[in-house]
């Protein structure tokens, strides 16, 4: 299979850029993209460290800024388990793996606790696996998943303090909670080396907007072709495209018809318990079906229609 990565058409050097002056300084291979040491050559500013962990963006960390970072707690007791997210880890690494098998230095936006990450990780050797998140608290259980395997910081995906840094970058339903979206994929571009590339997830079709979207603190559910046509004006090239769930798409339809009704009859929204919590029956027999769905995926099946939208994007 023809790759889509081209170490030769690789010549700028990767850069870190200052937070506070936006100053670039140089990245050797054997150092970290943002060692907890750093400190600005032009204007001395060092970020603050706590836990091991360089804060880039210190006034954001754990607020309420898209996300309640007290859903992390909640997250990592279902993460591993839960049948949307153990088939859908295995699509998203997937993917990295067969369109940039050649990537050694890849970038997670919004990583929360490292589930991902820690998929990536048993896929084999990166010169940089790096996580970074708004939320310290996510970042938290990340280290203790990843142990010295990720080198994780704590950033706003809309300034990512990098340049020709990565060969892959991946934002895993992340910008559906940030406003300013586009932001994020221009400082994705400015990240990527150039043809590298960007995984990104995303909730789709707002007709399936519901209580979930509204405790994730989504600021929007995609239309299809809405994310290609962002991608498209912020330099890149889209090369693989589908729905994610396009199995499961019945279900959510059934729930969320009657989530509305019960909205209607009881005057305040749920969440319902067999999305976040199924029983382990459920959980098995729907897993099963989002894994094959996953292998269709990786086969190259695309989906037109499905609760999540998947894309591979290629900096041009």
């Amino acid at each position: 299979m023809t790759t889509l990565m081209d170490y030769d058409a690789m010549a700028t050097v990767p850069r870190r850029l200052c937070p506070k002056c936006g100053a670039a300084a140089v990245v050797d291979d054997n150092q970290p993209i943002w060692p907890i040491n750093f400190a600005c050559l032009n204007c001395g500013h060092a970020p603050t460290v706590c836990d091991g962990v360089p804060l880039y963006a210190p006034d954001l960390a754990d607020t309420i800024s898209g996300f309640d970072p007290k859903s992390f707690e909640m997250l990592a007791e279902i993460e591993d388990e839960h049948f949307w997210f153990v088939p859908r880890n295995r699509m998203l690494v997937g993917l990295i793996e067969k369109y940039f098998p050649t990537a050694r230095n890849v970038l997670e936006v919004g990583c929360g606790n490292g589930v991902v990450l820690t998929a990536l990780a048993r896929k084999g050797a990166k010169q940089h696996l790096v996580g970074s998140e708004l939320h310290p608290s996510g970042l938290v259980v990340a280290a203790q998943r990843m142990g010295k395997n990720a080198e994780l910081v704590q950033m706003d995906a809309r300034h990512i303090m990098a340049e020709n840094a990565f060969d892959v970058i991946g934002a895993f339903d992340v910008i559906e909670h940030i406003a300013e979206d586009e932001a994020v994929l221009r400082s994705a571009h400015r990240a990527l080396r150039a043809g590298g590339g960007l995984v990104i997830a995303v909730p789709q079709h707002p007709w399936l907007w519901s209580t979930a979207d509204e405790i994730a603190y989504h600021q929007r559910r995609y239309k299809r072709g809405e994310l290609e046509a962002k991608l498209a004006r912020n330099g890149f090239v889209v090369a693989y495209s589908t729905s994610y769930c396009a199995m499961l798409l019945p279900m959510m339809i059934i729930s969320r018809v009657l989530e509305r009704r019960r909205k209607k009859s009881v005057g305040e929204p749920t969440m319902p318990d067999l999305e976040a919590k199924p029983p382990r029956l459920i959980n098995a027999i729907l897993r099963s079906i989002l894994s094959f769905e996953v292998s269709t995926i990786l086969a190259g099946m695309q989906y037109p229609v499905g609760g999540s939208r998947i894309v591979v994007a290629i900096r041009s």
